[in-house]
């Protein structure tokens, strides 16, 4: 690895829970500082008063501290106090704005920002004429070049309501950077204007507040999403206008939903708390999500030690990437069969509603490691195996006959009772999956059926459903009793069809 100063940060606004998209741009900065020993920061943009709230902070908190995505370490509990910076990792945007509006005052007396006392009604009228007309809307400088002096004559002093303007360099022709994804990026004078940097009611406005945080956190890479774009040419004159160095620039292509639109609930869940509670794993969510966008070779999975030791720019793409929840399952599916027993009750718990504490008041330990290793064979989502293991504890609600009708005959009934017999017959310290296995072949060759006929019939006399782990397995962990008790239900009700 290169050792240098790479210095990064995520800036979630806590308007909402963490989206998925959002923890990818936090995936891809925290890859960038560990593959450059670098430092990963986290800025709380919570100047959006009205809309940024504590649910959602500590929300989207909890959803970067299960990814293992929150800096220096985990922030207690999830909980921080409003306003307050806990620790040098962490900077709460608000608690900077005094220092904001001090640095717009500055830009004021140098002439590099000026007030607008615009009103905003006649500026909307504007806009709106210019779209009618098919222009692009541009400010016109009405207070560009007013004297105070004019000012005081008009009677627009500083204490009438006023916005403050960036004032863009008059021998400006065009704004260029390189972005590390996209290459050279080049926006010409004639679409820039002078663009607010203080609203009229005293708040400063998010393209001038990240500059001037972003030099405050020392980053030299600003790694975001593409929708950013547009938003980097009037950053870089700020820089300019302050005299700072300019960080790089790296705008990420954004995650599509199946349509080629931007991803939306109507594709699929957006937010990473909903696929935490769903059952997803979060190192399988982080590997699907660096995978959107970037690759290494045709590599599919990667541990947190091989994505930080493969991660770089050059192979991310420009192309928005397709949210693939089959994929995702399918990956997640991976990741379960590689934990531990002991790690994935450690999800469990993650999943809440009392999951934990159910599946131990069902089952042993030695029932439970059994049951895990049995259903993450073939599960995708943590969630879907949980409820199974509950589900399996209890005689199925309904046994629907048509979802084994494609195996049933007339010899059906009389099949499941010679299998019923012989089992009573088993020394319940004997029973195993060969053994079963060797029963059941027995009984199907006496009756001269498939193996498959018997199988599906008791699959669902012990599930209710005719998908599940291997049936001789489910007997084992059944055991005989509750087995005979499912299995007579069963012929019950097949007797009472007949």
């Amino acid at each position: 690895m290169v050792e240098n100063k790479v210095r990064v940060r995520f800036a979630p606004s806590p308007t909402g829970h963490l989206h998925v998209g959002n923890s990818r741009v936090a995936i891809f900065n925290w890859l960038y500082a560990r593959h450059n020993n670098g430092t990963y920061l986290l800025r709380i943009e919570d100047t959006d008063v009205q809309r940024s709230t504590k649910e959602y902070l500590d929300s989207q908190l909890d959803s970067l501290k299960w990814l293992g995505l929150l800096p220096g370490g985990s922030v207690p509990d999830g909980s921080v106090p409003d306003g307050s910076v806990p620790n040098e990792f962490v900077l709460y945007q608000m608690s900077r704005v005094d220092e904001h509006k001090k640095i717009i005052k500055e830009l004021v007396k140098k002439d590099l920002a000026y007030p607008c006392f615009c009103d905003p009604e006649e500026l909307n009228r504007k806009r709106d004429e210019c779209i009618k007309a098919g222009k692009t809307y541009k400010y016109d400088g009405t207070c560009r070049n007013l004297k105070y002096t004019d000012r005081d004559s008009t009677n627009r002093d500083s204490t009438r309501p006023h916005a403050i303007r960036f004032k863009i360099p008059a021998d400006c022709s065009f704004v260029e950077f390189k972005d590390m994804v996209r290459g050279k990026v080049k926006v010409d004078s004639e679409h820039l204007d002078d663009f607010i940097i203080m609203r009229r009611d005293g708040t400063p406005t998010y393209n001038f507040v990240v500059v001037v945080d972003d030099i405050y956190m020392k980053i030299t890479h600003v790694i975001r999403g593409e929708d950013h774009i547009s938003n980097t040419h009037k950053q870089i004159l700020i820089y300019n206008a302050l005299g700072a160095d300019l960080p790089k620039f790296a705008h990420l292509p954004m995650i599509l939903g199946p349509a080629g639109n931007r991803l939306s609930k109507r594709d699929s869940a957006v937010s990473v708390r909903e696929y935490k509670e769903q059952g997803f794993l979060a190192d399988a969510l982080i590997n699907y999500l660096v995978r959107l966008g970037w690759s290494h070779g045709d590599q599919e999975v990667f541990t947190k030690d091989e994505m930080i030791k493969f991660f770089d720019f050059d192979h991310v793409g420009k192309k928005g990437a397709i949210f693939d929840i089959k994929k995702l399952e399918w990956l997640n599916g991976v990741y379960l069969r590689q934990k531990s027993f002991d790690e994935l009750l450690v999800a469990v718990k993650d999943l809440g509603n009392d999951y934990y504490h159910k599946i131990q008041e069902l089952w042993n330990a030695d029932q439970l490691t059994f049951l895990f290793d049995l259903y993450k064979q073939r599960a995708t989502r943590l969630l879907d195996m949980i409820h199974n293991i509950i589900s399996l504890a209890h005689d199925p609600k309904v046994l629907d006959l048509d979802l084994i009708e494609k195996w049933k005959s007339p010899k059906t009934t009389e099949l499941i009772k010679v299998f019923l017999d012989d089992l009573k017959k088993v020394d319940e310290k004997k029973i195993s999956h060969d053994s079963l296995l060797g029963l059941a072949k027995d009984v199907a060759g006496k009756v001269e059926v498939k193996l498959v006929v018997l199988a599906q019939p008791l699959r669902l006399a012990l599930t209710g459903k005719i998908s599940s782990p291997g049936v001789f397995d489910l007997i084992k962990i059944l055991g005989k009793e509750k087995t005979i008790n499912r299995i007579k239900l069963l012929i019950d009700k097949l007797d009472n069809k007949s």
